[in-house]
C-alpha cells in the first residue's frame, strides 16, 4: 500500500476544489509556483499565458450565449470586467488558492502569495494547467462553475479606467491616450512599473503597479479623478 504524505493530501484537496485529478501533477505544481519559489523547476508564467487565452475564449462564448442580442461593445465591457486580474484574484481567494502558492520564504512573510497580482496570475496558470491536462471541456466546466456568480451579477457593467478614458478622449475629438513606461524597478519576481499617461491638452499623470497594465490603470484612474470624470 502506498503511503499518503501531507503533500499528497494537500494536492488531493486542491484537486477536489478544482474538480479534476491531474494525470501530470507537475503541471499543477508549475501553475502554483511563483518566480521567487524556484526550488521547483519552472514557474507559472507560460501557463498563465495559455490560461489567459482559454479564460478569454470561454467567457466570450458564455457572454455570446447568455446575452443574446447585446451589442459587441456591451459584451466587450462585460468581458473585460470578467477576465481582469481583480476578478481572477477574487475567484482564487474564494477557493483558498493562496495557501497552495509556492513563493520564497521572505515573500511569503510579506504576504505576496495572497496579493491580487499573484492570485490573478496563478488563477490563469491553473486554468492553463487544467486545459493541458484535461482538455477544453475540463477547463470550461471549471470556469463556468467558478465564474457563475460574476456572470449572473453583471447587470450593470463598470468599464475599467483605460476604456473609460479612451471613450472620454475620443468623444472630445482627442487622440487616443498614450502610455509610456518610465521605469521598471525591483527584482524579476516582484517588479514595480511606473507609467506616464499623456492626453492632448491636459497635464500628464503617472501610475505605478506590479505590471504595465496595473500601472496604466492607475495612471488612467488618477486622470479621471483629477478631471472629475470618475472618482
Amino acid at each position: 500500500m502506498a503511503l499518503t504524505t501531507p503533500a499528497h493530501k494537500a494536492r488531493e484537496g486542491l484537486e477536489h476544489k478544482l474538480g479534476h485529478g491531474f494525470a501530470d501533477p507537475a503541471l499543477l505544481g508549475h501553475a502554483l509556483t511563483h518566480g521567487s519559489g524556484k526550488a521547483r523547476k519552472g514557474d507559472y508564467q507560460r501557463l498563465e499565458f495559455l490560461g489567459d487565452r482559454v479564460l478569454g475564449l470561454i467567457i466570450a462564448e458564455a457572454l455570446f450565449t447568455t446575452f443574446a442580442g447585446e451589442s459587441e461593445g456591451a459584451m466587450s465591457a462585460r468581458h473585460s470586467a470578467l477576465v481582469r486580474a481583480e476578478t481572477c484574484a477574487a475567484v482564487a481567494a474564494a477557493m483558498g488558492l493562496g495557501e497552495f502558492v509556492v513563493v520564497g520564504a521572505s515573500e511569503r512573510k510579506k504576504g505576496l502569495h495572497q496579493s491580487v497580482s499573484v492570485l490573478g496570475d496563478v488563477m490563469e496558470a491553473v486554468i492553463g494547467a487544467l486545459y493541458l491536462d484535461g482538455g477544453l471541456a475540463v477547463a470550461k466546466a471549471f470556469i463556468l462553475r467558478h465564474w457563475a456568480e460574476a456572470l449572473a451579477g453583471q447587470q450593470v457593467v463598470t468599464k475599467d479606467a483605460k476604456t473609460t478614458l479612451q471613450e472620454w478622449a475620443l468623444g472630445r475629438g482627442l487622440a487616443i491616450p498614450a502610455y509610456e513606461t518610465l521605469a521598471r524597478t525591483g527584482p524579476d519576481h516582484a517588479p514595480e512599473f511606473k507609467v506616464r499617461l499623456t492626453v492632448a491638452g491636459h497635464a500628464e499623470t503617472t501610475g505605478q503597479g506590479a505590471n504595465k497594465r496595473a500601472a496604466e490603470m492607475a495612471a488612467a484612474s488618477a486622470f479621471l479623478a483629477r478631471e472629475g470624470v470618475r472618482r
